[in-house]
């Protein structure tokens, strides 16, 4: 039938994310840092994402589509609930793969600039744990890291013993909500398949909870997957 649909031009879509707040019916996402219509039966042609878009990405056409789908919008809004809390993002917190270089030779001269990123082992965007997509592709068939925040300071080749090769988050479970951290990992561990979980966490007794939260959310979901622990000592040590 032909009826009113939008039509967004990537060329002037810059990834804000606003019009996939906007859109209540759930038609519109961020794929690759760019807004795209999912599907013409979610869109209802009425246009609420349009005056949000600061580049004038987004317009109304008439086109031979297929009709509004309201029940399938219900359905979709129910099951992408906790999806589109993260699709609004601002494009600091957008998900990255991080592609790692294989390490050069070590040198006697002063090391440049690029071989001291290169020195790192992050291999995901972004890594604290309230920003993270539990829903992000580089989570699929990964090794996890989640650490405690202060153990990247304490702990002095934190990159080289703990980070690579796995996919790294990291929080505080004094400082920040523990619930809402449980209910990530649950989530992350619930639709992805992992290989292994590693905690790395600080001696001091408020840092137990994001190991807890961890063990919990593995039996919730009833997935109990090869699991490491360490405990680093106040002065830059790990605990036996």
């Amino acid at each position: 039938m032909v009826r009113k649909i939008i039509k967004i031009d990537e060329e002037k879509c810059n990834g804000c994310g606003l019009c996939v707040n906007a859109c209540v019916e759930g038609a519109i996402e961020l794929v690759d840092g760019k807004a795209k219509l999912v599907s013409e039966e979610y869109c209802d042609g009425l246009g609420n994402c349009l005056p949000v878009c600061p580049t004038g990405a987004i317009e109304i056409i008439e086109a031979d589509v297929k009709p509004f789908n309201e029940k399938a919008v219900e359905e979709r809004i129910e099951k992408t609930k906790s999806k589109r809390e993260f699709s609004c993002m601002c494009p600091g917190s957008q998900e990255r793969i991080i592609e790692k270089k294989e390490a050069a030779a070590p040198s006697e001269a002063k090391p440049s600039v690029q071989e001291v990123q290169d020195s790192s082992e992050l291999i995901n965007w972004p890594v604290q744990l309230a920003l993270v997509n539990p829903y992000a592709k580089f989570f699929e068939d990964s090794h996890i890291l989640i650490a405690a925040d202060c153990v990247a300071y304490a702990y002095a080749a934190f990159h080289k013993d703990f980070m690579k090769g796995k996919v790294t988050i990291i929080g505080c479970p004094k400082l920040d909500d523990i619930e809402y951290y449980y209910e990530k990992i649950l989530e992350i561990i619930q639709n992805h398949e992992i290989k292994s979980i590693t905690v790395v966490k600080m001696e001091v007794l408020c840092c137990t909870g994001i190991a807890n939260i961890v063990k919990k959310a593995m039996l919730q979901v009833q997935k109990i997957l090869p699991y490491s622990e360490v405990t680093i000592t106040t002065d830059g040590g790990i605990k036996e």
